[in-house]
């Protein structure tokens, strides 16, 4: 079963500097039967304009990455990491027992646009750690790529979770088939671009959640950039 989450239909936020769409309920967007599928809890589709950002707050016991599609997004934190994150890049930090962090802009000219995403961990209270890694676009060109997963598999990010997530880039002919073990959960997001998934059309911002659904087909790509999150069969109040 796959059911359709428009872009259209995500909750907003536009504080001047900021442009947000949220797929799942977040901060004042609140929607009862949009509170994250299994341990995915958010995917914010963020736009920051030049030289501003978000200043230093604090996290606490939850898995989150940021994964840049255009600009430069500048971290810092308490552990000490200070990074310049850049289309490609991805990046995990798990909070752990607690971090103060920043994200900015890293550019005073173009604005910067991202994806920021919390996985819930299945442990808490472990120390606080900072991971990031450069997926070219070889690596994702027409085929989907392991970026993070529990272990840290094939080179990928490791996760508090059972999760595994994979990107993916597809245009033209490109197409790809992928099997998921027996009674998981998938959501897909379109990250930007269009594309087919088992038929279905979807278009950037696009979510969909699969339940019960072994064999998932990516096709018909134009300039299409997708996440698909391979989850627990976990049912949240809304689900």
């Amino acid at each position: 079963m796959l059911e359709l989450r428009p872009a259209a239909a995500r909750g907003t936020a536009n504080f001047g500097w900021l442009h947000s769409r949220h797929s799942f309920s977040f901060g004042h967007y609140y929607d009862p039967e949009q509170v994250g599928f299994s341990d995915l809890l958010v995917i914010n589709d963020d736009r920051v304009s030049a030289g501003k950002g978000f200043g230093t707050h604090p996290h606490r016991d939850m898995e989150i990455f940021s994964y840049v599609l255009e600009g430069a997004l500048e971290h810092k934190d308490s552990m000490g990491t200070g990074s310049v994150i850049r289309p490609g890049d991805v990046q995990m930090m798990s909070a752990g027992t607690g971090i103060l962090h920043s994200e900015y802009n890293g550019s005073q000219e173009a604005p910067v646009h991202f994806l920021q995403i919390w996985i819930v961990p299945n442990r808490v209270g472990v120390a606080p750690r900072y991971q990031q890694q450069h997926f070219s676009e070889a690596d994702k060109r027409g085929r989907l790529r392991l970026i993070i997963s529990p272990d840290g598999a094939d080179g990928s990010l490791s996760v508090y979770q059972d999760a595994r997530v994979y990107a993916g880039l597809f245009d033209g002919d490109e197409q790809q088939r992928i099997t998921l073990p027996a009674g998981r959960h998938a959501y897909v997001h379109v990250a930007r671009g269009s594309l087919q998934v088992n038929g279905q059309p979807m278009t950037a911002g696009d979510g969909a959640r699969l339940r019960d659904v072994q064999e998932i087909g990516f096709s018909g790509g134009q300039q299409a950039e997708v996440l698909l999150f391979d989850l627990r069969p976990v049912e949240l109040p809304g689900d």
